[in-house]
């Protein structure tokens, strides 16, 4: 008896169904990203059952335990099933094939954010280019996406900002820069056999593969297992949830990251008060005498509360 495992199209037709498939994506303007990320889950499942059988790919779905001897098993969570259930429901309408979708119940949870300390000493132990990608991600919370498409002329060195084009359907937006971030990007070795015009290394996986290899390095040698758990969107979450901490305005979060609506926000307040939950508003209290005081309190974090003659007056948070 043939079992679903063995039910198999043959592998230059699949190629040919996945090949099709991705041109009729970037005819309809899919995303590149959503495009590589598509094609690469149904060449996964291809390998593993007969993608052109939706019942044969529910069966795959729901049988972590491999009962019908799949070559390997579903090991998936419930959320990463439900985002190839989108994308096979996309490559069905390709193919003029109905099928009823399976439903996973996702458990929300909110996302992990490491210390500032524990980034910077990340940052610390990685060679010059991944500290590079890390402290530009860590100061602006812009997408890994939206990073590899930097050119040297969206970074002002004059303005202390970066000019970020948006990726997924953001806003663009002009973020402000630290000196030690311009300092640490003009000191960026290029490889004289590059050819790309962006800023960074313009292919993400090959910067995932080299921060995987850096902070698996770094969480063994601090004795830090949190530091491997430490990716780019990490930097996004931990700014986004910094900056509600920091403002208490959703709105201000949702320029500053770009999103088209805010209830992709909400999860920065959400996350930032289960952080903080049992903190009190203890502030430092300081006042400028003048502009250049100001000016130095302002670089230094504290924000503007009031002035009372030609006094001004300051506060952060400890």
């Amino acid at each position: 008896m043939t079992t679903p495992a063995q039910r198999f199209a043959t592998p230059a037709q699949i190629e040919q169904d996945i090949f099709n498939f991705k041109l009729e994506q970037q005819k309809n303007g899919r995303a590149n990203e959503t495009i590589r990320s598509r094609i690469q889950s149904l060449r996964q499942v291809a390998q593993l059952c007969d993608i052109n059988d939706p019942e044969i790919v529910k069966l795959w779905l729901s049988d972590p335990k491999n009962e019908h001897h799949f070559e390997k098993p579903c090991t998936w969570n419930n959320k990463t099933k439900t985002k190839f259930v989108d994308t096979y429901s996309a490559y069905m309408r390709y193919k003029q094939l109905q099928w009823t979708k399976p439903s996973y119940a996702v458990t929300a949870k909110l996302p992990f954010i490491p210390t500032e300390q524990e980034i910077d000493q990340l940052i610390a132990s990685c060679g010059n280019l991944t500290a590079t990608v890390l402290q530009t991600l860590k100061e602006t919370g812009m997408r890994i996406g939206e990073l590899t498409q930097l050119k040297p002329i969206d970074i002002d060195p004059q303005r202390k900002t970066v000019n970020v084009t948006p990726e997924k359907g953001s806003n663009p937006r002009i973020l402000p820069i630290s000196d030690k971030l311009i300092a640490m990007l003009n000191n960026l070795t290029r490889d004289p056999r590059a050819t790309y015009t962006t800023v960074f290394q313009p292919h993400k996986d090959t910067l995932r593969d080299y921060l995987c290899n850096q902070r698996k390095a770094a969480a063994q040698k601090l004795g830090n297992p949190r530091l491997a758990q430490i990716g780019f969107h990490t930097l996004r979450h931990w700014k986004g949830t910094m900056l509600y901490h920091e403002s208490k305005d959703l709105r201000h979060v949702q320029k500053m990251l770009g999103h088209k609506q805010i209830t992709s926000t909400v999860i920065y307040e959400n996350t930032a008060c289960a952080l903080w939950l049992t903190e009190t508003d203890n502030f430092t209290c300081k006042v400028a005498h003048n502009e250049q005081e100001e000016t130095d309190l302002i670089n230094t974090g504290f924000q503007h509360v009031n002035n009372r003659g030609e006094l001004a007056f300051y506060r952060k948070r400890k």
